[in-house]
């Protein structure tokens, strides 16, 4: 294990102590299994996460993970008052934060081409890294965006990655602007991630990047890439299994090649032809092997299951905690 990550998770691991008036940790695995607040709170603007928080903890997870849904939340719901009852909520169930995401949505111009539009995208990401410091978290998460000059039939274009029951002549396809360059978008990438990361720490977190179907970091190898140019300790990867296995990537391997770079994950199921999410143990993903591979690094990260909510999201997330506390014992 590289010194890095040692110091990373001996800090972590002291986060987590501090909440938690003494306790013994709810599983004897040094991974966190959690689960992620939207699962039970969904994904609308100003989404109530104190309420969340009691129904995860009721159901015994060892961690939380915590969401900015919105740029307008940074004002209207993460105020300070919110913010001291949700750390004593965490505190009273004994969980570990173990990172807070920024979402796609309110971070929308990452990738733009307009200065002006990154710039302040920036500074609400900073925002939501004042709240994560706030509530004690070690980490803060992005999604990978996609390049604004890449155009699909929807709106989000992680959503578009297989065309059901095509049409007679209906293509799979994307549209490219006009003098699309992917050197010119990787490097103006690049850069903005620098960015985050220098603010990140200036607020003493890491930065997760998480990668998602047609986006600039789509993998563990473009995660690796993006890591090799700008070689910061601070920055990680947050694996999700599900679009990992989404683009044909084996969430076992990716965890092989992440490695010491592989600071969360998000955990889901997938049917067999690898397209729908679905209830946590209904699918093919293989969550012992996953298990097995994190213990093979020395994994001691959280994974959180990131499930679509549904009336039945308790009992999926039920089952999803007992069945991962048997595979990392």
């Amino acid at each position: 294990m590289s010194e890095t990550r040692r110091t990373f998770l001996t800090a972590a691991a002291g986060l987590a102590a501090t909440g938690a008036s003494g306790a013994a940790p709810k599983s004897s695995a040094k991974s966190k299994v959690g689960c992620c607040s939207w699962n039970i709170h969904g994904y609308a603007p100003g989404s109530n996460a104190e309420a969340a928080v009691e129904t995860i903890g009721e159901l015994g997870f060892d961690a939380v993970e915590l969401i900015l849904l919105a740029p307008q939340d940074v004002g209207n719901y993460w105020t300070d008052p919110t913010l001291d009852r949700i750390k004593k909520k965490i505190e009273r169930y004994h969980l570990q934060l173990t990172q807070f995401v920024v979402f796609m949505r309110a971070v929308p111009d990452l990738a733009s081409q307009n200065a002006e539009a990154r710039a302040r995208t920036l500074d609400i990401f900073e925002a939501g890294c004042k709240i994560a410091q706030k509530l004690g978290a070690p980490i803060v998460n992005l999604s990978s965006p996609w390049a604004e000059e890449m155009k699909g039939p929807g709106e989000v274009l992680v959503n578009y990655f297989d065309v059901n029951d095509p049409k007679p002549g209906e293509k799979y396809h994307i549209n490219f602007a006009p003098g699309f360059t992917w050197g010119e978008v990787w490097q103006r990438y690049v850069q903005t991630t620098r960015e985050c990361v220098a603010r990140a720490k200036a607020h003493a977190l890491h930065l997760t990047i998480e990668p998602h179907t047609n986006c600039l970091v789509h993998d563990a190898t473009a995660f690796l890439r993006l890591w090799d140019t700008i070689r910061d300790p601070a920055l990680g990867c947050n694996l999700d299994i599900g679009f990992a296995a989404r683009a044909r990537e084996y969430p076992p391997l990716a965890i092989y090649q992440l490695n010491e770079h592989l600071m969360n994950l998000h955990m889901r199921d997938v049917d067999g032809l690898m397209r729908k999410f679905v209830p946590f143990g209904d699918g093919v993903m293989d969550a012992k092997a996953i298990a097995d591979a994190l213990k093979a690094i020395g994994y001691q990260g959280g994974l959180s299951i990131e499930q679509d909510r549904t009336p039945q999201v308790k009992v999926s997330c039920a089952r999803y905690l007992e069945t991962m506390r048997q595979h990392l014992v």
